[in-house]
């Protein structure tokens, strides 16, 4: 039986390094030590992630990492992959220590099992580099949870040496021969299947789903990486006849993000006669106002940063989901969104980070 995704609060408290270990070159874990004090607040689902905060050269950064272990009394642990040019994660990489203290927010995220039961299902999951993160808390909860459930996966990486959790993944195939279903797609090294050999393109897909993977046999779909492979992977299960529903997906992003980074927002002058949308926000009980001048353009996080820094947001992408919250009254536009469910659009919530105003007052609601 799976576990409800518990909501709450996205805030953030100072753990404590209790580990650093290499995974490749360019990859690595860190695990947190999670006082007593604090372990109803990091309990969480297989799949969720977690935002860390870190002020670097006078100016904050916030990057989300997901959960790779099993959930376990006193501990998390993410896996931190080098982006290259990516501030935070060279820091993590170069500098972060074991003891050194850092702001870890509260895990996050739907990116979870939705069935009910897992005896005798079957679920598949498609990764792509560090994608593979959320998966191995997600392998090892549906193998441990049921002898009858099965789990597949089929992770694609350019070369040996860049895949992660590469022992890790072979000891659980060990553990669970009759039961997991390993495949590696190497694009830059020859493997003994061509099959897995080469770029995952739609028709090397087609292939695997037709010879290693029948889609029609599998419960639930789970698919993380860079927006291309999902966005391939989503529409060759649709053509495959998969309802929408039994696929999950999760992007992660590299670079810096676009907007709302730092704790106060971007700047915004509200001038005299300035055409202006009132935002009301409510958060842990206490409202603000903000005026936001049409021709800003501003998204509704920005607004509510510029009196309020602790609202909570992550990627500022669209993403990550941590800057959740519900539309009360008004309305909004909402450019972009890979992290709602439909039934929570249904609810009326909306990711602040990629919504703006189009109602001359708009109510929104982190705490709802």
């Amino acid at each position: 039986m799976t576990a409800p995704v518990r909501t709450r609060r996205a805030r953030f408290h100072e753990l404590e390094v209790s580990g650093i270990r290499p995974l490749t070159p360019e990859s690595v874990e860190v695990s947190f030590a999670v006082p007593d004090e604090l372990a109803g607040e990091y309990d969480y689902v297989p799949g969720q992630h977690v935002a860390m905060r870190a002020h670097l050269d006078g100016r904050e950064y916030r990057r989300s990492y997901s959960l790779c272990r099993a959930p376990q009394p006193g501990s998390i642990s993410v896996a931190i992959k080098r982006d290259l040019g990516g501030r935070f994660s060279t820091w993590a990489h170069s500098d972060l220590r074991v003891g050194d203290r850092i702001d870890v927010m509260v895990p996050q995220g739907s990116f979870t099992s939705a069935l009910a039961d897992l005896d005798h299902a079957h679920v598949c999951a498609i990764a792509a580099g560090s994608g593979i993160t959320p998966v191995m808390a997600l392998a090892h909860s549906v193998l441990a949870s049921s002898p009858t459930s099965r789990f597949t996966l089929l992770y694609t990486n350019r070369s040996t040496t860049d895949v992660m959790f590469l022992e890790e993944l072979a000891e659980l195939k060990d553990r669970y021969p009759a039961r997991l279903a390993l495949h590696h797609v190497l694009s830059r090294e020859q493997r003994a299947a061509p099959l897995l050999s080469g770029r995952l393109d739609a028709e090397r897909l087609g292939r695997i789903f037709d010879s290693l993977i029948a889609p029609a046999g599998v419960d639930e779909w789970f698919l993380c990486g860079p927006f291309d492979l999902v966005e391939l992977c989503r529409a060759a299960l649709a053509d495959a006849g998969v309802p929408a529903d039994r696929v999950r997906f999760e992007l992660f992003t590299t670079g810096e993000p676009r907007s709302a980074t730092g704790d106060a927002g971007r700047p915004v002058v509200v001038r005299a006669g300035d055409e202006v949308r009132r935002i009301e926000i409510t958060l842990d009980g206490q409202s603000s106002v903000i005026e936001s001048p049409v021709t800003a353009h501003e998204s509704i996080l920005n607004a509510a940063l510029r009196v309020r820094p602790d609202v909570p947001f992550a990627c500022a992408g669209g993403v990550c989901g941590t800057c959740r919250a519900r539309v009360v009254a008004g309305s909004v536009q909402m450019s972009q969104n890979y992290a709602l469910e439909p039934d929570e659009l249904e609810r009326g919530y909306v990711l602040t980070c990629q919504s703006r105003p189009t109602s001359d007052v708009v109510t929104i609601d982190y705490d709802g």
